[in-house]
């Protein structure tokens, strides 16, 4: 499995295959939500198949935000969020972030799970009906070399 920087269209070709994301992001919606931001796209490839992504952009100078991935359903529990969080979080130390900030939502567990096992701490708690569309806002405080 290589993690490597990735484009908006191999993104948007993982995106299509995930049943979670009602709303089914183009490279449109994509490059307007990142124009004019500094970000990092992230994609997990193997034998040049796109498995999995991880989008993030900074808020400001001390703060990045992780704002969008998936893992294709096809090669979950392999690792593959795991490897693509651990990739962005070296890379937005290695800029000099002070912290990374992420949202998610009560419908998805998994991600809930993977973000308090690395020390993510919850910060926020948007209500929502139904509950399960909740958003919970962590952020994580970076140790910069």
């Amino acid at each position: 499995m290589k993690i490597r920087e990735g484009s908006l269209s191999e993104v948007v070709a993982v995106v299509t295959e995930i049943d979670e994301f009602i709303v089914k992001e183009n490279e449109q919606s994509l490059a307007q939500r990142l124009e004019g931001k500094r970000h990092l796209i992230l994609v997990a490839e193997q034998q040049g198949q796109i498995l999995g992504f991880k989008i993030g952009y900074e808020l400001d100078s001390d703060t990045f935000y992780s704002w969008f991935g998936g893992v294709s359903p096809k090669a979950r529990n392999l690792g593959l969020a795991q490897k693509l969080l651990d990739v962005q979080e070296s890379w937005v130390v290695d800029q000099g972030y002070q912290q990374l900030k992420v949202k998610s939502r009560n419908q998805f567990p998994t991600m809930l799970r993977l973000l308090l096992r690395n020390n993510y701490l919850i910060e926020n708690f948007e209500p929502y009906e139904p509950l399960l569309e909740s958003r919970i806002h962590f952020v994580k405080q970076l140790k910069n070399k």
